[in-house]
């Protein structure tokens, strides 16, 4: 039996990451994103989710994973402005959106394989509220599980052993006491080796029917909404079970690519439908 690998973001002892929890009452609009991969030199995706955050017409956002495209560490937002960092001050201008959005919105992160090390102090400061993964979202008598789902990608098995390696919290203690340019370096280097992997296996690895299924039965919920694979679609699975994957987003690439996840519920709480929009269509 396949038993579902939990992350290991570093814990906050004052926002626990949750396991599970309950839709407000006042939410009638949720929406779902990830894979964003922000980084410096994405600047057409960083403003386009900085607007989308601005003006969506939801009441909540969870971002399901890899909202950035790498993290070293949450010192990054403490980093004197003008030191030679990777990206000087990004990281705080990121920040700063979810920030400005958390006054309107309640957001939500569950962290993905590109940044995994998101902890306390970043959760924090960007007023987020931290997700186990996989987490149990409660819409009424529903239940949807919430994940990234690299950890349902089972025949990618050069990944699954890294995975296990750098979520060992031995791993993590030993690489987040290195110098931030250390890390920041290191950084770099597997994003290159992950650019060359990709051009060199063009087929992408996607998420394992079987361990998809056990999650939904062990978790006793009906939809698994989740990212990663980058290959958005509505699959329809034995037993009315669902698996709705959500897209990346590039809006540099030709054709640009961006999709939110809305939902849509009731006075009740219950799902009344579930919708692929643009970030434009979504505000």
């Amino acid at each position: 039996m396949t038993q579902p690998i939990a992350a290991e973001c570093p814990p906050d002892s004052a926002r626990p990451l949750l396991r599970s929890l309950s839709a407000s009452p006042r939410w009638r609009q949720i929406d779902f994103i990830s894979d964003l991969h922000l980084h410096a030199g994405a600047a057409a995706t960083f403003t386009a989710w900085q607007h989308y955050l601005e003006h969506t017409t939801a009441q909540a956002v969870f971002m399901l994973g890899d909202l950035f495209e790498v993290w070293v560490g949450d010192d990054v937002l403490s980093e004197p402005t003008g030191r030679q960092t990777a990206s000087p001050g990004f990281e705080r201008s990121c920040a700063h959106v979810l920030q400005q959005a958390s006054r309107r919105l309640d957001l939500f992160f569950l962290c993905g394989n590109r940044d995994f090390l998101v902890g306390p102090q970043c959760l924090r400061e960007c007023a987020m509220q931290g997700l186990d993964d996989p987490c149990v979202l409660e819409l009424g008598a529903s239940r949807w599980l919430l994940s990234h789902a690299d950890a349902l990608c089972l025949d990618d098995t050069a990944y699954q052993q890294f995975r296990v390696l750098v979520r060992s919290p031995a791993w993590q203690a030993e690489f987040l006491a290195q110098p931030l340019a250390q890390r920041q370096a290191t950084a770099r280097q597997l994003r290159a080796r992950s650019e060359q992997h990709k051009r060199a296996h063009p087929v992408l690895v996607d998420v394992d029917t079987p361990a998809a299924l056990q999650w939904l039965h062990d978790a006793g919920a009906s939809v698994l909404i989740h990212g990663h694979t980058h290959q958005p679609a509505d699959h329809l699975l034995e037993g009315g079970l669902r698996r709705i994957v959500l897209s990346d987003w590039d809006l540099q690439a030709t054709p640009a690519r961006a999709q939110v996840i809305r939902l849509l519920l009731d006075a009740s709480g219950e799902p009344q439908g579930c919708h692929r929009l643009s970030p434009a269509q979504a505000c």
